[in-house]
């Protein structure tokens, strides 16, 4: 079911503890090589781009039209009344709101550790410090998608953290839903209930992300940062209003990657393929192992369990498709490598000594040791973040956490004794940028002819 690419005789070349310059070759050939899937962000930002434009300048008028051609359902109101927020608390039930309850409860104990004191408070000589305040952006837009799935989880992965950082105004919005009388999916609703937020819009990705940055007159006021998953016309108009206003990352379609040895246990390792397969038919699922017997295993497993999915259709396209497959290796350490290259957005490691494999990898959103630390964890009630970097992004960006929702601001206070000491060189510094004034603004005050 998964296509195979052998990189045993390249890789027992160019990997080990220490890197040559062979091996950075080959890391850069790797990124050619891995799977991945297709993700045109370009393309689908002139196909965003009339949108964005037509909600900026005709507000609610345009987001109905698009209402009625993409979610083929128009809200009988955008902003959802709270009445209907309370009702979807009330009717939500036990057994799934003690589940959201308990993943709130380890994300916001998870988050609160995130925020950590942030001082900073340096002394650099006597009468000269400078310090940072860690400040929260005022007004954050929260996108959670209600298309294939309705990620219920996504609110908690937005909202707690916003709300740990101290954001005053928080926004929501997900894809009316026809079933639902345009509103979004109840669960949504209820968990917005449940975290207080009811400031909540029934707007599709493409028209939520304009209506957040440009703001509409009369129902939604402009916000200050973006954040959420999304599909790809989601993510075009991100990149589109990126600048306008502050986003979390371009997230495209989920992936996985499993770095195993022969110790893993093919079922679970099937499972955790086929659970990430679930989300999309465009979802990348890669096993990297150096075992050929546990290849011959997983594959055993992901006939058996595909088979009796109930999304078996959309798992087998995603399976099949040139984004997935096993990576042979020769070794550990060969295989270490692939990892870092593929940069996956979740990387399980299945293999000897988990923890310290780990500690080798630098480029994964996020990193689930052992047997008993699948992505589906971390996908709900974990305590962890699931809005990660994809397409190879986490070799350079985070996970939406805490600090994503604050600004950093240095504070610079010095006394008179402190910049008389500094002042030469400030001024021989600005004369060597050709900028005289910047100088003077220091020498006027030695001057004393203010």
């Amino acid at each position: 079911m998964l296509r195979r690419i052998d990189l045993r005789a390249a890789t027992s070349r160019e990997t080990g503890p220490a890197r040559s310059h062979g091996a950075a070759a080959l890391l850069d050939n790797l990124q050619d090589v891995l799977p991945r899937a297709e993700f045109d962000v370009d393309a689908a930002v002139e196909a965003v781009r009339p949108i964005c434009e037509d909600i900026a300048r005709h507000g609610e008028q345009a987001l109905t039209t698009y209402a009625e051609r993409f979610d083929h359902v128009v809200p009988a109101s955008f902003r959802v009344p709270v009445e209907a927020l309370s009702t979807a608390l009330a009717e939500l039930d036990p057994e799934l709101r003690r589940a959201f309850e308990v993943s709130i409860e380890r994300r916001r104990a998870v988050s609160l550790a995130e925020l950590g004191d942030g001082q900073v408070d340096v002394e650099v000589a006597p009468g000269a410090r400078v310090s940072q305040r860690m400040i929260p952006v005022d007004r954050v837009g929260l996108y959670v998608p209600g298309g294939v799935a309705p990620l219920a989880s996504t609110v908690i992965m937005n909202v707690v953290p916003a709300q740990i950082a101290g954001v005053g105004s928080l926004a929501l919005a997900s894809t009316p839903q026809q079933a639902f009388g345009g509103l979004p999916h109840p669960s949504i609703l209820a968990l917005c209930a449940l975290l207080g937020v009811d400031e909540v819009y029934a707007v599709g990705g493409s028209q939520a992300v304009p209506m957040f940055a440009y703001g509409v007159p009369g129902l939604c006021p402009k916000v200050d940062m973006i954040t959420g998953p999304g599909n790809i016309y989601t993510v075009a108009a991100k990149r589109l209003v990126k600048g306008l206003v502050g986003i979390d990352s371009e997230a495209g379609p989920t992936e996985i990657a499993i770095l195993a040895d022969d110790t893993a246990v093919p079922a679970f390792v099937a499972a955790d393929l086929i659970s990430q397969s679930e989300h999309d038919p465009a979802a990348a699922s890669v096993l990297i192992t150096d075992s050929e017997p546990l290849i011959a295993a997983v594959e055993d497993e992901l006939k058996k369990q595909v088979a009796t999915a109930r999304h078996a259709e959309r798992i087998e396209t995603s399976l099949t498709g040139q984004q997935s497959g096993v990576v042979l290796v020769d070794d550990l350490e060969a295989g270490i490598a692939v990892a870092d290259a593929y940069a996956a957005e979740h990387l399980e490691i299945q293999t000897r000594d988990a923890a310290a494999v780990s500690r080798k990898i630098n480029n994964a959103g996020a990193i689930f040791l052992g047997s008993w630390s699948p992505v589906s964890l971390g996908d709900y009630s974990a305590g962890s973040t699931h809005v990660l970097p994809t397409a190879g992004c986490a070799c350079h960006s985070s996970g939406l956490n805490v600090k994503s929702y604050l600004k950093a601001v240095h504070v610079i206070d010095y006394d008179q004794q402190a910049l008389a000491e500094i002042a030469d060189h400030v001024v021989t510094f600005a004369e060597a940028e050709d900028l005289p004034s910047h100088g003077r603004a220091i020498s006027i005050r030695q001057d004393g002819d203010q």
